[in-house]
């Protein structure tokens, strides 16, 4: 039976047809190689998380999903040798597309997978709000990272850059409108390096004052104290002066009072001194300090200067003011309030009104 000659080309341009014994050789052998190489990788990986400190990315799940990762792109490089995944779209083959798009969600799985395992770590070390800022950076930049590459290995990035060069004004703006984006971007980066504050301090930035809420990639959420949300750029908190009101353990608490002329200095001093011994919330060490600061126009004016636990430095304020107070009218020591005496240039005549 004769085959038509057009049946013949037909046949002949399948990619069935041109498979060979050497293409087969090649197919069987990456696929040897991309088994062996995916093994010896997860081996690799696993010995190297009993060693590692940074477990949250290097562990068994990451073994795993790499040796999958591996073996999967063997074997379509093994069906690309054959010719079966050589069809043509776009410029690029489906070979390499299909390779991008699985290195892409094979990293998005390691990405997502250290993400929860930092957010479950920073739930069990007490460092949660840390961790949560940790891992959103990783995770984005994971996945900036490999769309790159999946961009690259698709054979996309030549194309891309016609474009960009094709649409250049259009860049042009778009850069100008997304500068403010990149800047709070990067301010977000460093300011987690820096570490400048973190989620529960009390702070007082950009004119604002409060709680750190939440610490985000682009802004930074302050509750302020009368309760409101501040939303504030990263650019804008990186770049103020950030006045962290409980980053160490102890704060000092400055009060001033004062007596009257007529006191005894020395007593005064001591019934302060003696105030503070009592306070249990009032640090021995760093010791406090009470002196005279000034000779007012009114007043002797005593400086106190106390330690106290910084989460309790506003209560600490409160009471010893209370407490000195109550304590100086206890032994009877006058705080006066500001005297003025008035000279006049004439004799001041007054008058008297009889009922």
């Amino acid at each position: 039976m004769e085959i038509p000659l057009n049946t013949t080309a037909l046949l002949s341009s399948m990619p069935l047809a041109n498979i060979t014994m050497l293409s087969v050789g090649k197919a069987i052998a990456i696929a040897i190689i991309g088994l062996v190489l995916a093994n010896l990788l997860k081996k690799w990986i696993i010995e190297l998380s009993r060693t590692t400190k940074y477990v949250w990315i290097i562990n068994e799940d990451t073994a795993n999903t790499v040796q999958k990762l591996v073996i999967v792109i063997a074997m379509i490089y093994s069906l690309d040798t054959l010719g079966i995944l050589s069809i043509r779209i776009a410029g690029t083959t489906l070979s390499n597309i299909i390779t991008a798009f699985l290195v892409f969600y094979f990293s998005y799985l390691i990405a997502k997978k250290s993400k929860d395992y930092l957010l479950m770590s920073g739930a069990k070390k007490g460092n949660l709000p840390e961790m949560q800022l940790k891992a959103k950076l990783f995770y984005y930049s994971l996945l900036t990272i490999a769309f790159l590459i999946a961009l690259n290995i698709a054979g996309f990035t030549g194309k891309l850059t016609t474009l960009v060069v094709a649409g250049g004004i259009t860049g042009i703006v778009l850069g100008f409108s997304a500068q403010t984006v990149i800047a709070n971007f990067i301010s977000g980066i460093f300011m987690y390096f820096d570490k400048p504050l973190k989620i529960g301090d009390p702070v007082e930035v950009a004119g604002y004052s409060g709680i750190v809420n939440d610490i985000r990639i682009l802004s930074t959420r302050i509750r302020t104290w009368d309760g409101t949300l501040v939303r504030i750029p990263n650019e804008k908190v990186f770049n103020s002066e950030i006045r962290n009101l409980q980053k160490y353990p102890a704060r000092r608490v400055d009060v001033l009072i004062g007596i009257a002329y007529k006191e005894d200095i020395s007593r005064a001093i001591e019934v302060i001194k003696k105030t503070l011994e009592e306070m249990p919330l009032v640090l021995a060490e760093p010791e406090p300090m009470v002196y005279v600061n000034e000779l007012a126009e009114s007043s002797v004016n005593i400086y106190v200067k106390a330690w106290a636990p910084s989460e309790k430095w506003f209560d600490v304020r409160s009471t010893i003011l209370q407490k000195l107070k109550e304590a100086l009218d206890k032994e009877g020591i006058e705080i006066p309030f500001p005297q003025r005496v008035n000279w006049f240039a004439e004799e001041l005549r007054v008058k008297v009104e009889k009922d």
